[in-house]
């Protein structure tokens, strides 16, 4: 018997974690984003460190369950920036939720 797994996705390793709580609130900016494709706690790791080393991030949560992804930064972040981590994470930004 042969197993398929989608290509972008990241449990065709088995390599699945978890992603430990965040706060993310009371600090300055917080927006949450839509993206499609997380289906675990490891994606949710890899969401969450591509978006953490942009400047001005001080905390994020993703959660594979429900698509979203709550970002507390500094200031307003670039939406472009977002979606360009969120893309070199291998998933994709849907926008704000």
């Amino acid at each position: 018997m042969t197993t398929e797994t989608n290509a972008s996705s990241c449990c065709g390793s088995g390599s699945c974690g978890s992603n430990a709580t965040v706060d993310v609130q009371g600090v300055g900016v917080t927006t949450v984003y839509k993206v499609s494709g997380m289906t675990c706690g490891h994606c949710e790791g890899a969401v969450s460190q591509e978006i953490s080393a942009l400047d001005g991030v001080t905390a994020v949560k993703a959660v594979a369950a429900s698509g979203e992804v709550t970002v507390a930064s500094a200031a307003p972040l670039d939406e472009e920036a977002v979606r360009a981590a969120v893309d070199e994470a291998g998933y994709e930004l849907v926008g704000r939720a």
